[in-house]
């Protein structure tokens, strides 16, 4: 999917929500146990209730890959789904890899081409030649981490070196990169106070947003610094709604509760 192409999706959908397929055995309705494949019965169902709602689904990889390779089996199941009902949702495959040159290269081409995933999420802190393979796959988008959500990017991600933050040195280097047009950001939503920093560096680049809701982040001051004239976010939210119910209206329940982002971000939207 091109950048046009998911940015149309979002103006006709009045829709920037991304849905997290953030699957636990453990967390959904009992009744489903009982099928020969829960994850995918759960997914397909939260799929057919709300894909009218939402512009991308991001399966995070540890989610299966914690089943082996029932997860996986799992997981190919539901992006094949999604790519044969749904093609126009942007499809995120939340792997968080990132290693040298060659391994890379694997890892991208068992999400991008395997799997079929428009996007996949990437750490970068191997530096550019960890990068590059997945930016050489055209029509592919690389979600790179640059300021997370979690309490734990203070280590790192904020420390100031020659007079800037490294997640400013982090944007500024992406940008020289090969193909560097193909890139996206992963900005926490606990972190709007950045939003106007990081617009100055990357304006129009699009930014996949975690944290809103459960993790205490704000739409409105996520849109208000963040938004970029083309709206430029994907706000993520997961247990909030996959996790909604966990009784057998769970599918119909999930789709209230993406409705009701859905019709927040419509405000945004001009």
């Amino acid at each position: 999917m091109t950048t046009n192409q998911l940015i149309s999706q979002i103006r006709k959908k009045k829709s920037f929500l991304c849905i997290g397929l953030d699957v636990d055995l453990n967390k959904i309705p009992k009744h489903l146990l009982k099928e020969e494949d829960p994850i995918f019965a759960f997914n397909k169902s939260i799929i057919d209730a709300t894909h009218h709602l939402c512009v991308a689904y991001k399966p995070n990889t540890a989610f299966y890959e914690a089943y082996g390779l029932k997860g996986w089996k799992s997981l190919e199941k539901t992006i094949n789904y999604i790519n044969d009902k749904h093609p126009e949702i942007f499809t995120i495959a939340d792997a968080k890899r990132g290693d040298i040159g060659n391994t890379s290269s694997m890892y991208a081409k068992a999400f991008f081409e395997d799997l079929a995933f428009d996007s996949v999420t990437v750490a970068p802190y191997m530096g550019k030649d960890s990068v590059e393979p997945f930016l050489a796959f055209e029509n592919k988008h690389t979600i790179l981490l640059a300021l997370t959500s979690n309490q734990g990017a203070f280590d790192f991600q904020t420390k100031t070196i020659e007079g800037k933050e490294l997640y400013k040195h982090v944007l500024e280097t992406s940008k020289t990169w090969e193909n560097s047009h193909n890139l996206m950001y992963v900005v926490g939503a606990t972190k709007a106070e950045y939003f106007a920093d990081i617009r100055k560096i990357i304006p129009d680049s699009f930014l996949l947003v975690p944290g809103v809701g459960a993790q205490g982040g704000n739409l409105h001051d996520v849109c208000k610094y963040g938004m970029s004239a083309n709206i430029g976010l994907l706000i993520n939210s997961s247990r909030g709604i996959i996790y909604a119910s966990n009784k057998e209206d769970f599918a119909q329940a999930a789709a209230v509760k993406a409705s009701d982002m859905q019709k927040e971000m419509e405000g945004f939207i001009n």
